[in-house]
């Protein structure tokens, strides 16, 4: 149980690591000599690299809060696995930090849906980058650790 008990909590730290690296690093979008991520568009131009924000729209800014919500409900769920590990009664199951789990993978899949269809395509070879694929591979991981929270019992 104990083994079990320590993979579910390395599980839980690598989907914390993944929702971290895919909210800040620059690579939503790799094409050419430019990248964006959730914060910055960034150029390289006669040997300068450019920042500028990102721009103000209504779906960019969607995904941020949704991104930043899903790495808050994954490590209140750690936390609350922690605290419910040493003071669940024997038997008891996990709800609190399940609901918060599956509630972080609902924010990550949203988040990367919205970027999905609104991220803009003007056919300059513009491709996904490792964060965007980062960000939805938390997301059945963090479904999939939902799910063990639930069926999850507390033994002696």
């Amino acid at each position: 149980m104990l083994l079990f008990l320590l993979g579910v909590l390395v599980l839980h730290l690598i989907i914390l690591v993944l929702l971290i690296v895919s909210t800040a690093a620059s690579a939503w979008s790799v094409g050419g000599d430019s990248t964006t991520d959730l914060w910055y568009s960034c150029m390289t131009t006669n040997g300068g690299y450019h920042c500028k924000p990102a721009s103000n729209e209504d779906w960019i800014q969607a995904v941020q809060a949704l991104m930043i919500l899903s790495l808050l409900f994954c490590f209140f769920s750690l936390i609350a696995f922690v605290f419910q590990l040493f003071k669940l009664v024997k038997g008891g199951r996990f709800f609190f930090t399940a609901v918060f789990q599956i509630l972080a993978s609902v924010f990550v899949m949203c988040a990367a849906i919205i970027y999905t269809v609104m991220s803009p395509d003007d056919g300059s070879g513009v491709q996904f980058g490792y964060a965007y694929v980062l960000a939805w591979v938390a997301f059945p991981l963090c479904l999939i650790s939902g799910l063990i929270y639930i069926v999850l019992r507390k033994k002696e």
